[in-house]
C-alpha cells in the first residue's frame, strides 16, 4: 500500500487551466486516500495546485526545496513540512526516500528529468515502486513514439501507468507487481 507518493510538475502559472485543475483534484484525491504528497516545495503553477488540493482536503504534504529556491516568491510555507536540501540532486534523493511511488503531471524540463530519472531507475532495478503519469490534455502520448521507433521496450513503456483518471491510474498503481523479468534485459549475466 502507498503511503506517499512524490509528485513531479510544473511550476509555471501561465498554463491551460486543465492543468491546475488536474493538479488540485490530484492533491484532494491523494488526502481523501490518506496518502501524503511528497513534491519540490513550491508554491506556483501545478506545484502549489496539489499541495494547495491536498491541504485543502486535510491531506499531510512534505516539500523538498532547493536554497536557491527557498525564497518568498517560489517555496510555498504553508506545508506540514517544508525540507531544505543542499543541492537538486539531494533534493531528488530525498524525495525519492520520502515516496512510496511516483507520479508526473505536466511540466517542462525539471519534471522531465525527474520523471525519466525515476523511469530509467526502475527499468534497471534502482526501485522497485510504482511510476505512473497523469495524461491531462494528452500531455504524454509522445512517449508511445519512443517504443514505435524501438527505443523503448514495450514491456518497459508498459510497466509504466498512464491515465487521464487519477482515480484509475493510483488503482493501478496500487496492484502494481515491478517487472524483474523486464530489468533482466539490463542486466549481464556471469556466463
Amino acid at each position: 500500500m502507498m503511503k506517499s507518493i512524490c509528485v513531479f510538475c510544473g511550476s509555471s502559472d501561465s498554463v491551460h487551466a486543465d492543468y491546475l485543475n488536474a493538479a488540485r483534484q490530484l492533491g484532494n484525491l491523494l488526502a481523501q486516500k490518506g496518502i501524503h504528497l511528497i513534491y519540490g516545495g513550491g508554491k506556483t503553477g501545478l506545484m502549489g495546485a496539489v499541495a494547495n488540493g491536498t491541504m485543502e482536503a486535510g491531506g499531510e504534504v512534505i516539500g523538498v526545496i532547493i536554497p536557491s529556491m527557498n525564497t518568498p516568491a517560489l517555496a510555498h510555507t504553508g506545508l506540514t513540512r517544508l525540507e531544505v536540501a543542499p543541492d537538486m540532486h539531494g533534493r531528488k534523493a530525498r524525495m525519492h526516500e520520502l515516496a512510496d511511488g511516483y507520479i508526473a503531471l505536466p511540466g517542462g524540463f525539471g519534471t522531465w528529468d525527474e520523471l525519466f530519472e525515476t523511469i530509467a531507475w526502475a527499468q534497471t532495478g534502482a526501485h522497485e515502486k510504482p511510476v505512473g503519469m497523469l495524461n491531462v490534455r494528452e500531455y504524454y502520448n509522445p512517449l508511445s513514439h519512443a517504443v514505435a521507433e524501438g527505443f523503448v521496450y514495450p514491456e518497459h513503456r508498459t510497466a509504466v501507468f498512464c491515465d487521464t483518471d487519477p482515480l484509475k491510474l493510483l488503482g493501478d498503481m496500487e496492484k502494481y507487481k515491478h517487472p524483474h523479468d523486464a530489468v533482466k534485459r539490463w542486466l549481464k549475466e556471469d556466463q
